[in-house]
């Protein structure tokens, strides 16, 4: 049993090393790439995330504006009309998993923080939300904020709050 448990440590260990070396490979990616410079100045978007939506769209060239990729992503909520009147439903869940769910995690870490909302540029209408919204529908509508805030920032190539900086 201690063999196995020794074995076991050594495995743990070496999975740790490997884990830290993918990770600082992908922070140097980061750094290098412009594209993924940008997206990090959107607040909850680190290297992971930009690196990974820079792989998956590239430029952000596919889409003609931000609310196409939210729906890419599966971001926004199905809707079904009846009579002229649209229904919304539950997330359409669509398109890329793995970007989707870095998105609602970067949405959860900033809503875990509320004294620093006011800083951003969408801190009144997060503000304005909170008391109205569920938390999960809360990050559900933040994570499709902040990816077409991501979009925007990736195709126009301006930082995030460039304009309300000056």
């Amino acid at each position: 049993m201690r063999e196995l448990i020794v074995d076991l440590h050594e495995d743990w260990r070496r999975l740790d090393a490997r884990i830290e070396a993918v990770t600082h490979e992908i922070e140097q990616i980061s750094k290098r790439e412009k594209g993924c410079q940008k997206l990090m100045t959107v607040p909850g978007i680190g290297p992971l995330i930009s690196t990974a939506m820079v792989a998956a769209v590239g430029r952000g060239e596919a889409f003609e504006r931000g609310r196409d990729f939210g729906a890419w992503l599966g971001l926004i909520p199905r809707q079904y009309s009846t009579g002229g009147r649209p229904i919304l439903g539950r997330l359409s869940k669509r398109g890329s998993k793995y970007l989707r769910s870095l998105f609602v995690q970067a949405a959860n870490v900033i809503l875990m923080r509320p004294k620093t909302w006011e800083k951003f540029s969408f801190g009144a209408w997060l503000t304005a939300a909170c008391p109205r919204m569920h938390r999960n529908k809360l990050a559900a509508a933040l994570a499709n904020k902040l990816a077409r805030i991501a979009w925007s920032v990736l195709r126009h190539n301006k930082g995030f709050d460039e304009a309300r900086a000056i």
